[in-house]
């Protein structure tokens, strides 16, 4: 395997990864008080972006990276700006074991 390649998926595991500890301290605390939704949203819509492109070029490194990024992303947007007891109901319904020990809005 060439050496531009084993980058190119080493970038794809760090950008499609790199979401989920946030995203699972989300399910955890149910604490996003600390996140900037604004962010999110930019973020979100380059994911939605990135992602089209990807489809009209028919480009399935950028359409998987960029599908799973949007998914991840979006998620943590959407408990950002969820009311308290709909972002509870989320968590549960994922984490069901979760204690809510951190029910902190900010």
């Amino acid at each position: 395997m060439e050496t531009v390649t084993i980058i190119g998926y080493l970038a794809a595991f760090c950008s499609m990864t790199s979401f989920t500890p946030q995203a699972w301290k989300i399910i955890k605390t149910r604490d996003t008080g600390s996140i900037s939704a604004p962010m999110y949203a930019l973020t979100v819509s380059g994911f939605a972006l990135w992602l089209t492109f990807g489809l009209m070029k028919d480009e399935w490194p950028i359409i998987i990276t960029n599908g799973v990024c949007l998914i991840l992303s979006a998620f943590i947007l959407l408990m950002t700006v969820l009311p308290r007891g709909k972002k509870a109901a989320v968590a549960d319904a994922i984490d069901p074991t979760t204690k809510r020990t951190g029910d902190r809005e900010g």
